[in-house]
């Protein structure tokens, strides 16, 4: 009975040294992957044309502001319905933008961001944010409701037009 015992501890011994023994080997940085350029090698930025000048925030060129943050996206959400509850509309589109920019293909801080603009009667703004929910989302549930609120601004906008 005892030789049986042993028999079937030396294997479960060794299996366990095996893996304490490969535990250092795993803990080691994973290889590069090969490339013709060093791994810290900036990557070349395209020539800027000096026709096109871009406006230039420092929120959008901070450090502290990165490109692609989803959590930030939410939160900005958050505090921009706050804002628009607030009746602080210039705070709660300044949120939705920055909510944009957090999470480029999110479709919902276009919309928000296109009720504070219509609100505060920037119309022409209203129509490229509700468009660009539409673009990012076609099938949404409340789109027939989004299309409508478009063709009412075109409808104003026109009306403004021929009044100036």
């Amino acid at each position: 009975m005892t030789g049986m015992r042993f028999g079937k501890t030396i294997p479960i011994l060794a299996a366990v040294s095996l893996l304490f023994a490969a535990w250092p080997a795993h803990a080691q940085d994973p290889p590069q992957e090969s490339s013709s350029k060093p791994a810290d090698a900036p990557a070349p930025t395209p020539p800027k044309s000096p026709a096109k000048k871009k406006k230039d925030t420092a929120t959008q060129n901070a450090p502290d502001q990165p490109a692609w943050d989803p959590l930030r996206a939410e939160k900005d959400l958050e505090v921009g319905q706050y804002y628009m509850r607030k009746g602080d509309l210039d705070a709660a589109i300044d949120r939705f933008q920055d909510a944009t920019t957090a999470k480029p293909g999110y479709a919902v801080p276009f919309k928000y961001l296109g009720e504070a603009q219509e609100k505060k009667g920037l119309k022409k703004q209203a129509i490229k944010s509700y468009q660009r929910y539409l673009d990012l989302y076609p099938h949404a549930e409340d789109g027939d409701k989004v299309r409508k609120k478009i063709e009412k601004l075109w409808k104003e906008t026109e009306k403004d037009k021929k009044q100036n």
